[in-house]
């Protein structure tokens, strides 16, 4: 297995949509370099539920902070002990597969991990291993996979499970290496002089771009190496600017990446989303999407966070770390929220 990306003299590319292993044509994302987020035009109901939940948040992140400090206590109390992470995580804790995990208290449920298959790692107890988690509330919103950032030696796993799940977008919230010189991230996408293999697989990068609110966007282009399938088109979305265990100094950049996921089809694979253990920051950004969306599609159990971010610990293990990143899923959505329902006449909201 590749333990680095290594140049590769030259590759097969395809402007023609990817074709899944069932032989269903999937369409491209539409992604270019002078690409802009879409503004959402909400209908009548769409702008009527907006303003429910405006109301709502408004009134608990203003007027009654007492109420956020006990939510996310009682998420805090109720979190996984130690014993009970090891009888849930008994794939990840196998002796084969502990050094593909990069913190050792950070690993996938065995009921809610992803599954590589064929696994390149052919030991019957690696079983298709990755730090990976499948997250999701219904089927009628983004599905996402919550991982870590990717490891040396996991690379060429990490890009099997993007072709074998047919994943559309990655959300990439770290750096590589942050302030104190600690390494957050492998290097598992950037490409200088051409294409990179790792492994059996080659991603290529078409073309990329930096956004004003310093999003990093690529558009690539990923495929096995001998597969004659057209390759699979991908988004790759890096936010440097999240410091770990912290929040960014606004929402404007975490909003613009759910603006630019927005019209992703949910027929597509699942959203990947990732930051250095893939749990604060991922279970921070995978919450605010997640509620934008089922507000707008009218589901307003969404108010409910307590019981999003239990059914999203219930997949992947401590998602969303810490009482800043708690407060700033309150502040994004309600940024979101009135930026929706205001007009192009700059209509102040409630």
């Amino acid at each position: 297995m590749a333990n680095a990306g290594n140049p590769l003299s030259s590759a097969t590319t395809s402007t023609e949509p990817p074709v899944t292993a069932t032989g269903t044509v999937t369409k491209p994302l539409n992604f270019s370099a002078d690409s802009v987020p879409k503004r959402i035009v909400l209908s009548p109901d769409q702008r009527s539920y907006c303003l429910e939940a405006l109301r709502a948040f408004k009134e608990k992140r203003c007027h009654s902070p007492g109420k956020i400090d006990s939510e996310f206590s009682a998420l805090q109390k109720n979190r996984l002990k130690a014993s009970e992470m090891k009888s849930r995580c008994s794939v990840a804790l196998d002796s084969t597969n502990i050094s593909k995990n990069r913190y050792t208290d950070v690993l996938p449920f065995d009921n809610s991990r992803v599954v590589l298959d064929p696994c390149k790692d052919y030991r019957p107890s690696a079983r298709g291993y990755i730090n990976a988690s499948f997250v999701s509330i219904s089927e009628r919103v983004s599905r996402f996979i919550a991982t870590q950032g990717p490891l040396p030696h996991t690379f060429e796993n990490f890009w099997e499970m993007i072709i074998q799940n047919r994943c559309p977008v990655i959300v990439m919230l770290t750096r590589l290496v942050d302030n104190y010189k600690m390494v957050k991230c492998g290097d598992y996408f950037q490409a200088e002089d051409g294409p990179r293999t790792f492994g059996n697989v080659c991603v290529v990068t078409k073309c990329i771009k930096t956004s004003h609110t310093s999003l990093i966007l690529r558009n690539l282009e990923v495929n096995y190496i001998e597969s004659e399938e057209p390759p699979l088109h991908v988004l790759h979305i890096q936010y440097p600017e999240w410091p770990d265990h912290g929040v960014p100094e606004d929402t404007l950049a975490v909003r613009e990446i759910l603006n630019r996921t927005h019209d992703v089809p949910l027929s597509l694979g699942p959203i990947v989303v990732h930051c250095s253990a893939g749990i604060g920051r991922t279970g921070t950004y995978c919450t605010i999407h997640n509620t934008i969306q089922r507000i707008l599609g009218g589901d307003m159990s969404a108010l409910d966070i307590v019981n999003t971010i239990a059914i999203f610990r219930s997949q992947r293990i401590g998602m969303v770390q810490t009482m800043d990143q708690y407060l700033f899923y309150y502040d994004a959505i309600i940024d979101e929220l009135e930026l929706l329902i205001s007009d192009d006449n700059g209509e102040k909201t409630p």
